[in-house]
């Protein structure tokens, strides 16, 4: 592995874990334009893909001319700058299982990187100024164990989440992964544990604030069990919820409106104390909204997105729709630009997410020109 990209990772981590590193416009891009020289470098398949499109280091002036990689190219292509040898674990893509999946490969330099990334930001939006204290005595969490998923890269997030936080490292607080995998590998909830960890009579027998974490069609059944039983239950002040990602076939489907509604009628949290989060496995870093910000998701300093027209390749304008692009400093091993499938509004440094494009989605050569 190249040095020269193990002292990237370094800095980086540095820069992520100093509060006061804003990683303004001219830093950010100048940083960029140094990681993809490594990238190009080091990357084989990825390098093929800028020499098809003729955008080379030296031809490269400003960070947005950077060629974006599609994330569809991560299912056909091992874009990655470490050797097979050093491939100690992989984050799949998590669409349905007739569908092949996105590889993003790591070894412990660039889990350490997306730890740093995924942590410092999921501070910033869950506890600051939040009622929470730092270390609430409870987490629940919507999804398998990592034991079960250790190719998801979310089910590795909250893990991340659990350790840092303290919760694996104090006997007084309570933290439960409360889904399982069902017999044809689909994520469920484990009913029985789910009911204990709520309390199981309303309101509740939680003391203190609990962060529930899940993807929205866990939420969906969480919600379809406690309308079936019919429980309603009103968690403590200060609680909040972290719902990410779309359906994908595993639940009925719900405008985020409604599914939001039900969370406050069957949990009694908050509209403003339910934050919504935006990732892929194919990066290193998570957008957020906020109570402020509702609907607008916003990536951390060391990111930048961008809404890019289909027909014409360039940023659209305030309020106008296009494809979802990010550069991601800190998938340093692998493509810093991706370019999504999915649409959004621009909203300043911001956007409002509408769904996903209806793309075909490219394969072979068509990497190359994407």
């Amino acid at each position: 592995m190249n040095p020269e990209l193990s002292h990237f990772a370094a800095r980086l981590r540095e820069l992520i874990a100093n509060p006061q590193s804003a990683i303004r416009n001219p830093q950010f891009a100048a940083l960029a334009r140094e990681l993809f020289a490594l990238q190009f470098q080091d990357n084989s398949a990825y390098r093929k893909i800028c020499a098809a499109r003729q955008l080379t280091p030296p031809q490269v002036d400003h960070w947005t001319q950077i060629p974006a990689v599609p994330a569809a190219a991560f299912k056909e292509l091992e874009l990655t700058s470490l050797a097979p040898a050093e491939h100690t674990a992989v984050f799949h893509s998590s669409g349905t299982t007739e569908q092949k999946p996105s590889r993003h490969f790591h070894n412990a330099e660039s889990l350490a990187v997306y730890e740093a990334s995924l942590w410092n930001w999921f501070a910033q939006n869950f506890y600051a100024g939040s009622a929470c204290s730092l270390q609430p005595l409870e987490l629940l969490v919507l999804t398998p164990p990592p034991e079960q998923t250790p190719h998801s890269s979310l089910v590795h997030m909250f893990e991340t989440v659990r350790q840092q936080s303290g919760w694996a490292g104090d006997p007084a607080s309570r933290a439960a992964f409360l889904g399982k995998l069902a017999d044809d590998g689909a994520w469920t909830l484990d009913v029985n544990a789910t009911l204990a960890a709520l309390g199981n009579h309303p309101p509740s027998a939680i003391r203190h604030p609990p962060l529930i974490l899940g993807t929205a069609f866990s939420f969906v059944h969480l919600l379809d069990l406690l309308a079936e039983k019919n429980l309603k239950f009103q968690l403590p002040a200060g609680s909040r919820v972290m719902e990410t990602g779309g359906y994908k076939n595993r639940s009925r489907s719900l405008p985020k409106a409604e599914l939001h509604a039900l969370i406050t009628e069957r949990l009694g949290v908050p509209r403003e104390n339910i934050i919504c989060e935006y990732g892929m496995s194919e990066l290193s870093s998570q957008a957020y909204d906020s109570e402020i910000h509702p609907r607008v998701f916003r990536f951390p300093p060391w990111a930048r997105v961008q809404i890019i027209s289909p027909e014409t390749g360039r940023e659209v304008a305030e309020g106008e729709t296009g494809l979802i692009r990010v550069f991601d400093l800190a998938n340093v091993f692998s493509v810093a630009a991706i370019q999504t499938e999915d649409l959004g509004v621009r909203r300043g440094d911001g956007f409002e997410l509408v769904g996903r494009a209806h793309l075909a989605e490219p394969r072979g050569c068509s990497l190359l020109s994407a």
